[in-house]
């Protein structure tokens, strides 16, 4: 029976979600230079067009209709054919077109968080191609693989859990997001100029956006006006407040001072490790959750990055996609399937081992399904367009050599 309070909510947790993406524009806008804010900030902007259409057209049947081998759906809802205002096959008490419009937002931002990555030397039109050809090689089949009736790493077969998009989401975007880096290579001058972030307000404006659309994004998971809802906002709280004050805190031991853009990382380090794990785990395990996974993140951001070399210019990688593993692995250890029966075993912490298994086995899949699906994408790309801008565009800024807009047309300073 449809529910107008479940509808109400999940459609308020749709916009909330959508909220995320101009969220992002402007988080990763601020990181990057002057002369390539508006490249960055359209990166996200445009994907708001691109996957809706998308999704319209092929993108919620090949995610949630049919089943073919537990790897991808149909087109039995193509152009959304047979999505009405009854309930579909994954909610009782919302309508078919509620849960795609609520689906709908998470295929908007995931591409989006590839462009962190890449800042600054992609060209734009090979990026729009790249990002409708990931939509089909990753995203969609991750999606009904973790997700869809009969998915191979969800129901289908392994049963492992992702409550929010650990894997779906971050991971699958956080490794694309490395591989497609690896492949573009270094910014020009990456390892002798200063990449200074240009606008740190607006970096923290965009930061509190993503945590306020978040909780749409965790909660409305849930499917329901009810206690699992209540339960995944307390957890995402407790999470993102723990690794706030984990990041100032180390930044203040390594650096003598915390800093905004350090607190800022935070509380998406800790957004991104709780997403998975939001309606299985208990509250204090989140808040462990939280703490553990800053740590592991600056790591990757202060250290590993320099070590192995490779340009993640806004981090996307050692955010995203480390964080997610980390969320992953501890949704193995600390769930309990009292809280939420989807979880066919208790976690590692409880003594079962089956659940921690199936989400480090669901992690190793999902991390492969992303690297040969990017070069996929890559190797396509390519036959259409060069990947990368030339130097002199690279030098003269993308916005301008891309777009022919300028963020702030009257400075006239060295960048």
């Amino acid at each position: 029976m449809i529910s107008s309070g479940d509808t109400g909510f999940v459609l308020l947790c749709a916009a909330f979600v959508f909220f995320m993406t101009p969220g992002l524009a402007l988080f990763y806008g601020g990181l990057v230079r002057r002369k390539n804010v508006v490249n960055t900030m359209m990166s996200s902007v445009f994907m708001i067009g691109t996957a809706i259409v998308l999704w319209v057209l092929f993108g919620y049947s090949l995610s949630f209709s049919g089943n073919i081998g537990g790897i991808i759906g149909d087109l039995s809802w193509f152009g959304f054919n047979g999505v009405g205002m009854e309930a579909g096959p994954y909610s009782d008490s919302i309508p078919n077109l509620c849960f795609a419009a609520f689906q709908m937002m998470f295929a908007i931002i995931t591409p989006a968080l590839i462009t962190g990555a890449t800042a600054g030397r992609m060209k734009f039109k090979a990026q729009f191609i790249f990002m409708i050809l990931w939509s089909f090689i990753v995203y969609y089949p991750m999606a009904h693989m973790v997700w869809g009736k009969g998915g191979f790493l969800g129901e289908g077969f392994l049963h492992s859990v992702d409550f929010a998009g650990g894997n779906v989401v971050h991971i699958s975007s956080g490794i694309s997001a490395l591989v497609l880096c690896m492949i573009l290579g270094k910014r020009d001058g990456y390892q002798h100029r200063s990449y200074r972030i240009h606008n740190i307000p607006m970096v923290a404006f965009g930061a509190c956006v993503l945590l306020f659309g978040w909780f749409g994004f965790n909660s409305g998971s849930a499917l329901a006006a009810d206690g699992l809802a209540a339960h995944a906002f307390m957890t995402t709280a407790a999470s993102c407040g723990a690794a706030i004050v984990t990041w100032m805190g180390i930044e203040a031991w390594r650096c003598g001072k915390p800093s905004l853009i350090g607190a800022a990382t935070g509380m998406v380090a800790g957004l991104v490790a709780i997403t998975p794990g939001a309606g299985f785990v208990p509250v204090w395990a989140a808040v462990i959750i939280g703490i553990a996974v800053c740590p592991i993140c600056y790591f990757m951001i202060s250290v590993a990055k320099k070590k192995f070399g490779y340009d993640d210019a806004l981090d996307a990688f050692g955010c995203h996609g480390v964080g997610g593993i980390w969320g992953g692995i501890a949704t193995g250890i600390f769930a309990m399937s009292s809280i939420n029966g989807t979880a066919k075993w208790d976690g590692l912490i409880f003594g079962d081992y089956e659940l921690f298994l199936a989400q480090v086995l669901s992690i190793v899949i999902t991390i492969a399904i992303a690297v040969v699906g990017t070069l996929i994408c890559v190797a396509i790309t390519r036959l259409i367009t060069p990947l990368r801008v030339t130097k002199m565009e690279e030098r003269i800024g993308l916005d301008m050599s891309e777009h022919n807009e300028s963020a702030y047309p009257s400075f006239n300073g060295l960048d």
